[in-house]
């Protein structure tokens, strides 16, 4: 589901390109592992939202399940594998790249009308 890379740089990251699991990608790389509504509330999405998300992600192995109680209480604890840290730094990575290369090319357009 990854991307091939580009020539010289990394790729976008196919898996967590959409916005919705960039941001709950982006939200669990601040930490180790984080309570299922923790995860929902931070990133405003719906329980059925964060559990395609997290089923999908887990799937492909960017995403860690772990399932528990507290007291009598289940619940439920994501947290990114070391794939998914990677694949988000190589994405982040590839979309700095796809900026940079803009601003060149904005620059250099705007040298040739100069």
């Amino acid at each position: 589901m990854t991307a091939a890379p580009a020539p010289g740089g990394p790729a976008i990251d196919a898996a967590i390109n959409h916005p919705t699991r960039l941001t709950v990608v982006a939200f669990l790389s601040a930490c180790d592992e984080a309570e299922f509504a923790t995860v929902r509330a931070g990133c405003r999405v719906s329980d059925s939202v964060l559990s395609k998300i997290a089923s999908a992600l887990e799937g492909i192995g960017y995403l860690a399940v772990r399932k528990g109680y507290v007291g009598k209480r289940p619940r439920t604890w994501l947290s990114l594998t070391p794939d998914g840290r990677q694949a988000l730094a190589l994405h982040v990575a590839a979309l700095q790249d796809i900026a940079a290369t803009a601003r060149r090319a904005g620059a250099a357009a705007e040298d040739t009308r100069s």
